[in-house]
């Protein structure tokens, strides 16, 4: 039996701070696609073989150590972040404006159809280019793109590892501290948890 591939990915997550406090951006994946189908997520996918950053990464470089470890390099990984974020939503940061935060890695677990080595970004709107909540430029891969509180969001229909993360980021925005960036490593047979100091 064929082991799975597990190819490198990564997710942007945005938020805007509101009246009523900050919201994340988040859409559904369509009934019909072969992983997480109908699940709400944040934009991102994986990893193409020409995704790449030029110029200084948009990490500080406590973020740029933690990626040390990951599958691909830390350029490829923020490029790919970048390009999934346009092809999905429409939405571009403009040049110079993004800036990154590694916040979360995770390994989808054997058994899955489809398995990735995910690296989460947060990242604050107030560096799009353009309109936030225009999405007319997006693809069709994602429905129902949204601005939603973080409580609010909970109640969407969301795969295990995004309620775990937007639990995460609800700390951090909420001024809590990230003592190393969580890894729910399932490589192996055993399930893992770590932090990436």
């Amino acid at each position: 039996m064929t082991a799975e591939a597990i190819r490198p990915a990564a997710t942007v997550i945005l938020t805007r701070p509101t009246a009523t406090g900050p919201q994340v951006l988040m859409g559904q994946r369509g009934a019909g696609a072969a992983f997480m189908p109908s699940k709400y997520v944040f934009p991102g996918g994986a990893v193409d073989s020409g995704d790449g950053w030029t110029g200084p990464l948009p990490l500080a470089a406590a973020c740029a150590a933690r990626l040390a470890s990951a599958p691909v390099p830390a350029p490829a990984l923020v490029g790919a972040a970048c390009r999934e974020l346009a092809e999905e939503t429409g939405l571009t940061f403009r040049p110079g404006a993004a800036a990154l935060r590694f916040v979360f890695r995770a390994i989808t677990p054997p058994g899955r159809s489809r398995r990735f080595d995910a690296c989460f970004f947060l990242a604050d709107a107030a560096g799009l280019a353009g309109d936030p909540d225009d999405f007319s430029a997006a693809s069709d891969e994602l429905s129902h793109l949204h601005w939603i509180g973080l409580a609010e969001a909970r109640s969407l229909d969301l795969p295990f590892i995004t309620e775990v993360v937007l639990a995460e980021v609800t700390n951090l925005m909420n001024g809590g501290d990230q003592p190393g960036v969580p890894f729910f490593d399932n490589s192996g047979t055993i399930p893992t948890f770590r932090r990436l100091i």
